[in-house]
Formats: structure tokens, C-alpha cells, sequence
């Protein structure tokens, strides 16, 4: 063979092997995979996040080293052939006191959405420091544990496991559960609405309020332990929100001035002013509808109710959700870590701080919207029923205010008896505590 031949046939040896390399270049980069053009994604970095299994695991050894402070409950639902399974940890200092209802009592869910993987690793951190096995820093234990000694805390540090395993499996952008329901929009207040940028893979609803295992779930956890806080970690950006989602108000009086006074001081001395502060409907750029935050506070009544959104990169492609949602590199995921356990802790002891001075207030702020027993059975849970369209959750609802007014009909008759038999003036004593709403 000539060398003329040679030389051609080796170049177009080389020009075949260029095409080759940029094909694949090309499948990989842009190549479709269930009919959706795809980007070159950050994967799950395991050297920083726990598999799902493995977090759910080292929690649970985690309560088994400290008994005399932790405990741990799994809960199972099942709904039309599709089952839930969640972990509830209870953190409390003194087990005989665990039903005082003098403590504080604190309600904290992470992993609603399945692609939040940092949200999960953030609950890790709070239960390795409250059974002290990890420190904050600057804080002295002693101090803290007079703090941790007036509350007792419930966390679900995976509310959305089958979303989650989905995610581990390679579908890097789920945030819905296991059957493609978005579980921060499945609450029954203003559920089912939808914006003119609705979309429906994001934020599919469900076909009713609660009809997803895990809202189930979560709502009787609220019902039974009727906590006094309740937050909703998020990520995907950097945020203090208070309810409301679903319209661009807040609450008014004195309970917007409580949760906007703790947010705020969040905000500044532990966030580096760095979190959007307000409600999610004013401060999102979009309403949101059937959301977990605007479910307690209207309607199971936490006197706080909060969405902490503690991670977002705004310059990722929103094709590359973990990037997105999750720091990457170990010096942001230590820092998202560090700053937001330190920005928890500083709301216990805000709200220990608050708690006699925020109960008083609360029940009072609620004598201007009081409803007789009377109307309230003749109509008053209907006109309620058909504002929110939950039927499911009528009876839920008239008990849990039943209950409110049976015990303010009780805290009356106390104050009255005491006034009656001390003939004192009406500057009495602050009211007891232990009171619940």
C-alpha cells in the first residue's frame, strides 16, 4: 500500500474517530431520556448525604444511645393500594414529664420534598446535638439544656420517603411522593386551586385534601400533639416565611408581630441577613395552594407557624435540581449545616422566652371572632367545611375548636372563682402557662 494511501486512510481513520467521540458528547449531553431533553446534571455526592436507609438508621442508633432523652415511634398509612411508612422522634429531658402541658411543644418536619436531600441531613445534625453528641458552637451546654428542659420537640426527619427512594434512584428532580403527588399542596386549605403558571408535575395536588398516606399521617401527628411551632423545612432558596401561602397577606396584630419579631432576629444575628423574610405568597413571586404552613396555623391553630427554606443556588440550571436544592462541596454544606442548627436552637430558647407572654396574648387576640356553641353547631363548621372543601376533615376541625372553647370557658371560670375569693383588683396575675390553643 502507497503511502499516499496510508496518510488517507489514517485521516480518515481520525475523522471517523472525532465523529464517534462527538456523538457520544452529544447522547450525553443532550440525548433524550423519557422523552425530555437532558442536561449534564450534578449527581448525589455520597460522600456528604446519606442514602435515605442509612440516615433513617444511624437516627435510630442514634435513639437507642440516648433512651433517657429520645424516643422513637414509625407510623404506616395506606390509601387505595399505596402505603407510607414515617419515623417521629421525640426529644424530651424527663420522660415522666413528656405529657406536662407546661412544656413547649415544638413540631419540626424535614424531607417533604423528595429532592431536598440537606433539609434530612439538617434534622440529623438537631437530634446529634440534642442528645449531645454534637455541640453548637460558643453556646454553654448548661445554658441550652434550661432552654431544652421547658420543651418537648417532635421531628419527622423524612416526611416523604418514597419520593425520596425515587430520587436515589436517579430522578434527581422528584419532589412528589411515591405516586406523583406534590405533598405541600395536598393540606385542605385552598386546596386544589391552581395559578395560570400551575404545573402540573411540580404541584399536582392529589385528587382531595389528605388523600396521600403521608398528609394523613402528619395531620393526625399535629391533631394529637398540638404543638405550639411548626416548621416546614424547605430548600431551593434562603427564606423565613410565616403563613400565608395561598394570598400575599400575613396574619394581623399580635401574632404577625411575634413570628416577623423571631424571624427577624433569626435573620440578622444567625443567617447573615441573607433569608427573605415575610409571607410566602408576598415574597415567592407565586401563591401557592393546599400548603402544610396555611394548614396549621388556620386551621389546627399552632400559634407559630413557619416554612424555612435553609439552601438555594440560583445560578444552577433548573434541570440540575441537586445542585439546585443541595450545597455540593463540603465547605457549604458544613456552613448551611452550622448556620441553620444555630438558628433553631436560637428559636427554642426564643420561644421558651416568649411562651406565658404569647399564650396570653393569643387567647385573647381570639374573644373578637368568638362563635357561640350554639351557631357554631347550627352552621358554623358547614360555612367552614365549604370555605376550604374538606370534608374529610369536619370532624377533626369541630373537635379541635370544641376543645380551644371548652378549656377558655375553663381558664373564665378559674379567673372568675380567683377574683371572686382574693376581691383583688383587675390587675391579676398572668395566666397559666400551660394553657393550650
Amino acid at each position: 500500500m502507497g503511502l499516499r494511501r496510508r496518510l488517507n486512510l489514517l485521516s480518515d481513520l481520525l475523522i471517523f474517530a472525532s465523529f464517534v467521540l462527538f456523538a457520544n458528547r452529544f447522547t450525553l449531553t443532550y440525548g433524550k431520556s423519557n422523552g425530555t431533553r437532558q442536561l449534564d446534571v450534578t449527581p448525589i455526592n455520597h460522600d456528604l448525604y446519606h442514602t435515605s436507609g442509612a440516615l433513617l438508621e444511624e437516627i435510630e442508633s442514634l435513639v437507642h444511645r440516648h433512651p433517657d432523652k429520645l424516643s422513637i415511634e414509625k407510623v404506616s398509612s395506606k390509601n387505595k393500594g399505596y402505603e407510607a411508612h414515617m419515623t417521629v422522634v421525640t426529644y424530651c429531658q424527663k420522660w415522666k414529664e413528656s405529657d406536662d402541658r407546661t412544656k413547649l411543644r415544638i413540631l419540626l418536619t424535614f424531607g417533604q420534598h423528595a429532592r431536598e436531600l440537606i433539609t434530612t441531613e439538617l434534622a440529623l445534625r438537631l437530634l446529634s446535638i440534642l442528645s449531645e453528641e454534637q455541640f453548637l458552637p460558643n453556646v454553654e451546654r448548661s445554658t441550652l439544656n434550661r432552654t431544652l428542659d421547658r420543651l418537648i420537640i417532635k421531628v419527622v426527619p423524612v416526611e416523604n420517603l418514597n419520593g425520596r427512594k425515587r430520587v436515589e434512584d436517579g430522578e434527581l428532580c422528584e419532589r412528589r411522593n411515591g405516586r406523583g403527588v406534590d405533598l405541600n399542596r395536598n393540606w385542605s386549605v385552598d386546596w386544589g386551586k391552581k395559578e395560570k403558571d400551575y404545573d402540573p408535575y411540580e404541584e399536582n395536588p392529589g385528587p382531595a385534601p389528605f388523600s396521600e398516606p403521608e398528609s394523613q399521617i402528619m395531620r393526625k401527628l399535629s391533631v394529637s400533639f398540638e404543638p405550639h411551632i411548626w416548621v416546614n423545612v424547605h430548600s431551593g432558596m434562603e427564606a423565613l416565611f410565616m403563613p400565608y401561602d395561598h394570598k400575599n397577606t400575613t396574619p394581623d396584630g399580635i401574632p404577625y408581630q411575634i413570628m416577623k419579631s423571631m424571624l427577624d432576629d433569626l435573620n440578622h444575628f444567625y443567617l447573615r441577613d441573607h433569608c427573605l423574610v415575610g409571607s410566602g405568597g408576598a415574597s415567592v413571586g407565586y401563591l401557592a395552594h393546599g400548603t402544610a404552613t396555611d394548614y396549621m396555623y388556620d386551621i389546627a391553630r399552632v400559634p407559630m407557624a413557619f416554612t424555612f427554606e435553609i439552601y438555594g443556588d440560583l445560578k444552577a440550571s433548573s434541570r440540575d435540581c441537586f445542585r439546585m436544592f443541595n450545597p455540593v462541596d463540603i465547605t457549604s454544606f458544613n456552613r448551611v449545616l452550622n448556620d441553620w442548627s444555630a438558628a433553631f436552637f436560637q428559636m427554642f430558647n426564643i420561644g421558651v422566652q416568649q411562651m406565658d407572654g404569647l399564650q396570653t396574648k393569643a387567647i385573647a387576640s381570639r374573644f373578637d371572632n368568638w362563635v357561640s356553641i350554639d351557631d357554631y353547631l347550627s352552621g358554623y363548621l358547614m360555612h367552614r367545611k365549604s370555605r376550604y372543601a374538606k370534608k374529610m376533615e369536619v370532624l377533626d376541625l369541630g373537635l379541635q375548636e370544641i376543645r380551644t372553647y371548652f378549656r377558655l370557658f375553663l381558664l373564665s371560670s378559674v379567673l372568675l372563682l380567683f377574683m371572686f375569693c382574693s376581691r383583688i383588683s383587675k390587675s391579676t396575675r398572668p395566666i397559666v402557662s400551660g394553657m393550650s390553643l
